[in-house]
């Protein structure tokens, strides 16, 4: 059974203008397999046309596209026991 992946390098606050995209980010301990997710309040996200979720290696990436006001909000990114806000 692997361990578990901590958050090495948690997300920092983002403030960005209605239209621009705002880039968040997260780095762990190691490559999981476990399951990493992404949340704007307690809305998981999904990669899609506004949403990209990207992960390469340790670096857990998202990049909410032409943010409105509607996506004002607390991010949240999570993986196992473990959680990172802004």
């Amino acid at each position: 059974k692997e361990s578990a992946a901590t958050i090495l390098e948690k997300l920092k606050d983002v403030t960005s203008y209605e239209g621009e995209d705002a880039v968040f980010e997260c780095r762990l301990s190691r490559e999981t397999t476990q399951d990493a997710q992404w949340f704007l309040g307690d809305v998981p996200l999904q990669s899609n046309e506004m949403n990209e979720i990207r992960v390469q290696g340790t670096r857990h990436t998202l990049i909410l596209r032409k943010v409105t006001l509607e996506d004002c909000g607390p991010i949240s990114f999570k993986v196992g026991q473990h959680t990172s806000a802004a």
